[in-house]
């Protein structure tokens, strides 16, 4: 009678997870149709990646995502929207994130780079460009100026993260939490989260920058783009990764501005000290510390956009 149970209980199990996952499915089917992408597809390894651009400028500002950003090109939002005055902006959505595609390409700084240069060529936008990294995109946007440092006018790092954090301090979290996010995530068990849960897990949902359109675009997708499989393998690679930037030195000739969060949210000690003292190497480094979150493009937009401006007119041999 016992195997009897367990053998039922088996098959509903399994039935549930059939069921969950042809619903999923069906409504990300739905989505896809609901939310056509805003910017442009461009096709790469015979893969498509999502580039959202906007506004008529003559600097062409890159807004480049943290790990794990389902939706980057409405997360940066709330600050880019302030800039398009003066510049023009342009979101790279890598493999895994928001529109684009899951590549199968590996994730080491050297892809992910030609990734982001390609897309943008593609779409239309040429350097120099002005790099906003945020969180673990700061190694991307360090490695560009170490490699291609004729395509970068200035960096503005978003809290970005620096080698010397993995080295010293950063905290990552089990791998097997990861799989089992990725699992809820390919289930669309998230489908079923309160409203409230949703606006403490994704606090921008309460930003008054976004629509009632942008919020149901925003969370179809983190229905489609959360901890995917690019998303993990970044994770695996970020130890070589943060070491190929460590091993060319600090960028000391490249205009720096990192605005640093208080790094309550963030699992590595010292993390704004950290950040401080990297960008002071430089020549021409300036940080500004923002008692906030980790997204602090979400709490300090309007701030954030006004020291930009002002940063981005006195560059050196600026024409902005």
């Amino acid at each position: 009678m016992v195997l009897i149970a367990l053998v039922i209980i088996a098959g509903l199990l399994l039935l549930f997870i059939l069921f969950l996952t042809i619903n999923h499915n069906y409504r990300l089917h739905g989505e896809k149709k609901q939310f056509p992408p805003p910017g442009k597809m461009v096709e790469l390894n015979g893969k498509k990646m999502h580039v959202y651009r906007k506004g008529q400028g003559t600097a062409s500002l890159v807004f480049m995502p943290g790990h794990g950003t389902s939706s980057p090109a409405i997360d940066f939002k709330p600050l880019w929207h302030r800039l398009l005055n003066n510049y023009r902006v342009a979101v790279v959505e890598r493999p895994g994130y928001g529109w684009s595609e899951v590549a199968k390409k590996p994730r080491d700084l050297d892809t992910m780079l030609e990734e982001t240069r390609m897309a943008l060529h593609l779409a239309g936008e040429n350097p120099p460009y002005v790099l906003f990294p945020h969180s673990m995109s700061g190694l991307e946007a360090l490695y560009w100026v170490q490699k291609y440092p004729h395509e970068v006018q200035a960096i503005i790092g978003l809290d970005p993260l620096v080698p010397e954090v993995v080295e010293k301090s950063l905290k990552l979290p089990p791998k097997t939490r990861l799989l089992f996010m990725y699992l809820i995530s390919r289930l669309g068990l998230s489908r079923f989260m309160p409203d409230a849960d949703a606006e403490k897990m994704f606090p921008l949902l309460q930003s008054d920058q976004l629509s009632s359109e942008d919020k149901k675009q925003y969370m179809a997708m983190v229905y489609k783009s959360a901890y995917t499989k690019n998303m993990l393998h970044e994770i695996d690679c970020l130890q070589k990764n943060a070491q190929k930037v460590q091993a060319e030195g600090i960028p000391p000739d490249t205009p720096m501005y990192f605005f640093i969060s208080e790094g309550s949210d963030v699992d590595a000690p010292g993390w704004r000290e950290i950040l401080t003292d990297y960008v002071l190497k430089t020549k021409s480094g300036k940080y500004r510390h923002l008692n906030c979150g980790h997204y602090l493009h979400h709490y300090r937009a309007e701030l954030i956009a006004k020291e930009v401006s002002d940063f981005i007119k006195d560059l050196p041999l600026s024409k902005y």
